[in-house]
């Protein structure tokens, strides 16, 4: 276990709102509900009616009580009744399992059409925070950080600088810019102030608290100490919801030509791959939107495919054509090649 940075780090996760199975892996309380109520989308409005205000206030003392269907149906407003319905929909499906990490994989492996994406960040964010539990590497972190929040990237003199997207946005605007400001504006960003700091081993010591602003750009360019992090966050996250021990190291470009399995970690990527390997010619100007190629590797071998057994496994990370960065955890859940637990048996 790595040696803790000073203080805790994602708080605004709510994961201290969870109690940990044997394992360490994140069990739902009744205040983690209450935290999901206290959503701005299901507070009730000063002009919802009693039967809304009824049910939020029977939940909150009661987060996971059943709800009747004539009771969704009682509410005067159309759109507080589809709210509610889907609320209570991801609430029960994610209560019909022991963890969240265990609730994570069953949404994305059944399909999430209809679940808010909000709703999945939330989970996300905590599944990711219970994953990254005790490192004490900024880089790691700050990379881990790409699991569940959309970055805007910027390229220039050497340095590939990821700056959260929804920070930036927020920054109000008086036309002044920071070094840092001016490269994302540059990116495509909106002409805000931007005041953030390149992560680095000088400040690392102050990311944990501050990293609930996710106000710390990350530069992931080769051999930098972001992109071996981006390597440690994903090896923590598959360790942490799929039981598997893998090493992943970054590479520079695909090593073998004739290379067998690959996993996008957002849309562009796998839609660039997927091209590359059905032999399709790609434009330099998209090939230069992948920021992160990686070779993973299995510790045990024969959770693998037997195709794949051996064979170098390659994920790749690129940006939109918009300079944003979003990355997919859940393409991890169909796009490994693992032999079902159950074939294994």
């Amino acid at each position: 276990m790595d040696a803790l940075i000073p203080g805790d780090f994602w708080v605004a996760s709510g994961h201290h709102l969870c109690d940990r199975d044997a394992v360490g892996r994140l069990v739902a309380t009744d205040d983690l509900w209450r935290a999901f109520l206290a959503r701005p989308e299901l507070l009730p409005p000063e002009e919802a009616c009693a039967a809304e205000r009824a049910l939020f206030d029977g939940l909150r003392d009661s987060p996971l009580r059943a709800v009747p269907p004539a009771e969704i149906a009682a509410l005067a407003d159309a759109d507080a009744r589809e709210n509610w319905q889907v609320f209570l929909g991801f609430r029960d499906r994610v209560a019909q399992h022991p963890t969240l990490e265990a609730a994570w994989l069953a949404l994305f492996r059944a399909g999430v059409s209809g679940i808010p994406p909000i709703f999945l960040q939330m989970l996300t964010h905590l599944v990711a925070r219970a994953a990254l539990d005790g490192v004490g590497d900024p880089f790691t972190l700050r990379a881990g950080e790409l699991l569940f929040r959309t970055q805007r990237v910027a390229i220039h003199q050497g340095a590939m600088l990821l700056a959260d997207e929804e920070v930036l946005e927020m920054r109000a605007a008086d036309g002044g810019f920071g070094a840092l400001g001016q490269l994302m504006v540059e990116a495509g960003a909106p002409p805000r102030e931007v005041e953030l700091d390149v992560l680095s081993e000088a400040n690392g010591p102050a990311y944990a608290g501050r990293s609930d602003a996710h106000d710390m750009a990350l530069d992931i360019a080769e051999n930098r100490p972001g992109q071996h992090g981006l390597a440690r966050a994903l090896e923590r996250f598959i360790l942490h919801v799929f039981g598997e021990a893998v090493t992943i190291r970054a590479v520079p470009v695909i090593e073998d030509r004739d290379w067998n399995w690959h996993v996008g970690l957002d849309a562009e990527a796998t839609a660039i791959a997927n091209d590359l390997w059905h032999g399709k010619k790609v434009k330099q100007a998209r090939l230069a939107r992948i920021l992160w190629l990686g070779v993973l590797e299995f510790a045990d071998r024969s959770r693998v495919l037997p195709r794949v057994a051996g064979k170098p496994i390659y994920l790749a990370l690129a940006m939109d054509a918009a300079n944003r960065l979003r990355l997919k955890p859940q393409n991890l859940v169909a796009g490994l090649p693992l032999i079902a637990r159950e074939q294994a048996a």
